[in-house]
């Protein structure tokens, strides 16, 4: 049994948060909390926070143990794109991408 949490349309690119997720996919949920908590990225405070919700999930919803709860699935997949206008010299305009994501946490419990 695995407990899920979603974040959806967070303004941050899916390529920055999946540098983060890939540290804490498969590690025990203190230690990706740790490594949350010490890592200088932006996504690290949507991921701290989205990783409480699936153990919050896990503990209420499934009576899983917190202490044997580990990172069982992380992906992130790009949601909608808002274009904006920069004005360049001469007249031009240049399109500006903010690209937004949605993010799942997964956790499971260790055997």
């Amino acid at each position: 049994m695995e407990a899920k949490a979603h974040l959806k349309y967070a303004r941050i690119s899916p390529r920055k948060v999946k540098i983060v997720l890939d540290l804490i996919r498969g590690k025990d949920v203190a230690t990706a909390m740790a490594i949350l908590k010490n890592t200088p990225k932006s996504a690290s405070e949507y991921l701290t926070k989205l990783l409480r919700s699936a153990v919050a999930n896990a503990e209420h919803n499934f009576n899983m143990d917190a202490s044997k709860l580990y990172v069982s699935e992380c992906f992130v997949c790009p949601g909608p794109t808002l274009k904006r206008i920069m004005p360049r010299a001469q007249g031009r305009a240049y399109r500006i991408l903010k690209r937004t994501s949605h993010v799942t946490i997964a956790v499971s419990e260790k055997n």
